[in-house]
């Protein structure tokens, strides 16, 4: 009679650890805190990294590629040009009137912006009866649609329109606001300066209301007066927020393109045709895409520039970077 030998391994050397468990049952070990917190981050970031990649980084591969070629949609051609788009560029004789134009906008909207915004946090910095309406009334433009704002403010500043005919209860005779250079520009800004002049007023307002009231009890005692005050301690403890505010503001002005689209269309002449609105009208209006790529370009250059200066002058008048 033949003696079957079991397979089966001997439980007590399977408990002593002599046989190794089948690999099939073993329970997959649990990822540590530290793995499972890393997943996370991953997870949570992935959408801002997939956005930079598709709206930032490949548009900027993309312009790079379309400055270098010529392509007529019409004609279904795509011709690599070389270095003949950005020779066009120091030849073309609209450039720099259109580098005026995009530099007096910037220069008027950061201005008038910035004061405007700061004037009203000091006054709204106060408790009184219907602050929060007045703070909800100036911030409301912010939250109108851009395009629904520039239409009324279109119809607003008409040769007919409400503003002149504010002006006639006077006896003022009002201009053709939109089809004269000057006034032209100056109703582009103060249309735009009236949209977002509430976002800096309330980022001016959280910095007031930050400012500690022990520094100006103490420079009270002194015998600074009201204007001593604002102007050597409230002005340099909110200097970051001016900071902020001011490359926020700059940076906006220089991608302004709805407000002349729909009030002057670069008109009248080209008094009010913006850099964005100029790279618009060639890529897109006379289909020049390479030279609209190397305009995006010289766009993309001015605003790291600025905003590189303004970050390294940081040091010089920011209260905490000393």
């Amino acid at each position: 009679m033949t003696t079957t030998t079991s397979t089966r391994p001997d439980r007590a050397a399977a408990r002593s650890g002599r046989v190794s468990p089948d690999p099939a049952l073993r329970k997959r070990r649990p990822l540590s805190y530290r793995q499972r917190d890393q997943i996370a981050g991953y997870i949570f970031v992935a959408p801002q990294v997939l956005g930079i990649l598709a709206f930032v980084l490949i548009p900027l591969g993309l312009i790079g590629y379309f400055s270098v070629h010529e392509w007529n949609v019409l004609a279904g051609s795509f011709t690599f040009v070389g270095a003949e788009n950005f020779e066009r560029l120091f030849t073309d004789p609209e450039l720099v009137p259109v580098l005026q134009a995009t530099g007096v906008f910037s220069v008027g909207l950061v201005v008038f912006n910035l004061v405007l915004a700061l004037l009203l946090a000091v006054m709204l910095n106060r408790k009184a009866r219907a602050m929060t309406f007045y703070r909800t009334l100036f911030f409301s433009p912010v939250v109108v649609s851009l395009v629904a704002w520039t239409i009324v403010w279109g119809f607003l500043l008409q040769d007919d329109g409400g503003i002149n005919g504010i002006l006639q209860l006077v006896g003022i005779e009002g201009p053709n606001w939109l089809r004269e250079g000057p006034t032209a520009m100056a109703s582009v800004i103060i249309v735009q300066v009236f949209k977002n002049v509430g976002l800096n007023m309330v980022l001016f307002l959280a910095a007031l209301q930050g400012v500690p009231q022990e520094i100006q009890e103490a420079a009270r005692v002194d015998g600074a007066n009201a204007r001593t005050l604002f102007t050597r301690i409230t002005v340099p403890l909110i200097s970051p927020t001016i900071l902020l505010t001011f490359i926020i503001t700059i940076v906006g002005s220089l991608q302004v393109f709805a407000q002349v689209a729909v009030l002057t269309q670069g008109g009248p002449g080209i008094s009010t045709t913006v850099l964005v609105y100029y790279l618009y009208q060639q890529a897109f209006l006379f289909g020049r895409f390479g030279y609209g790529s190397v305009l995006a370009i010289v766009l993309f250059a001015i605003v790291l520039i600025l905003t590189v200066v303004q970050w390294q002058l940081r040091k010089k008048w920011v209260f905490y970077e000393n």
